[in-house]
């Protein structure tokens, strides 16, 4: 290991110009990077929520509730970390 840092100082030493360019370069990706980042003044601090719409051709209203919403909030109950699953159908 000690071999290793003497090779290192070594080396900044002597190409001391490529080591200040390379900060250089160092510094200005990291304030091009700070410039960049996107930063929301007020964060959403709301539940995250899934909307599903479905829609079945031809089936009326409680078929697409018995064949497709009841299976897919039995499927759901079993997300984790959430907090409670509701359901709103609109009929027609």
């Amino acid at each position: 290991m000690n071999k290793f840092i003497k090779r290192i100082i070594h080396f900044s030493l002597r190409h001391r110009y490529f080591v200040f360019f390379m900060t250089a370069v160092l510094i200005a990706l990291g304030i091009w990077s700070y410039m960049e980042t996107p930063i929301e003044t007020f964060p959403d601090v709301t539940n995250t929520q899934i909307v599903i719409i479905s829609q079945w051709a031809g089936r009326s209203a409680e078929e697409v509730e018995k064949f497709i919403t009841i299976p897919l909030e039995t499927e759901l109950n079993s997300v984790q970390k959430k907090t409670n699953l509701r359901t709103n159908s609109s009929v027609g």
